[in-house]
């Protein structure tokens, strides 16, 4: 099932996901009636979990456990934030949802993409946002924007650049085989010529 106003932000580490669902917000939030969250995280038990996969050493999981941690979090997520807020009438606006799993886990991982989907419609069935806005950019430049000082989640960007890479190529590939919800944006650009793109896309296709 998809619900109109829940829209997901995708792309590598650094790319500008959050940046750009705040001023989204901003533009959407006349009334106070928008959900800002992310994935792993969003609920205090899928926050809790999210310190387990974002830190620590890279190779700390194997593919199965940081799988299964993954469709834990968002199954708490989905059925204690998300629905609730969209039932509620209110926008959710995610940063990642399972289609960073299908890259990361899957495409540039060790799990099986038809494992994944056989999790995913056993935990939340064909729950999925309307749009998503996948920003690219190239990986070199969204890792140093990552690594800022203060950030402690870094178990990811800690991985070889070459996985990074071949995350920005992957993203693309599953770009093109959704074309009727994905919307790619060109991260090299400014804030504000993205945050352009984006509300102009919002308005032609849901408000």
């Amino acid at each position: 099932m998809k619900y109109k106003k829940f829209i997901t932000f995708e792309g590598g580490e650094g790319s500008g996901k959050s940046t750009q669902i705040k001023l989204l917000a901003k533009k959407i939030d006349i009334s106070r009636n928008v959900c800002l969250t992310r994935e792993p995280g969003g609920t205090e038990s899928a926050e809790e979990i999210r310190k387990l996969l974002v830190r620590g050493k890279v190779d700390k999981w194997s593919s199965i456990s940081e799988l299964l941690l993954l469709f834990a979090a968002r199954k708490d997520h989905i059925d204690n934030l998300i629905l609730p807020s969209l039932k509620s009438n209110k926008w959710v606006l995610c940063d990642r949802f399972v289609d960073s799993t299908y890259v990361y886990q899957g495409m540039c991982g060790k799990t099986s993409l038809e494992l994944i989907k056989k999790i995913e419609t056993i935990i939340i069935g064909k729950f999925k946002p309307s749009l998503t806005f996948l920003i690219n950019l190239d990986p070199e430049i969204g890792l140093k924007r990552s690594r800022r000082p203060g950030n402690k989640d870094l178990r990811y960007e800690n991985m070889d650049i070459n996985f990074h890479k071949k995350v920005y190529r992957s993203y693309l590939k599953l770009a093109s085989l959704n074309k009727q919800r994905i919307v790619l944006i060109d991260g090299s650009k400014s804030i504000t010529y993205i945050e352009n793109q984006i509300w102009k896309k919002i308005k032609n296709k849901i408000l």
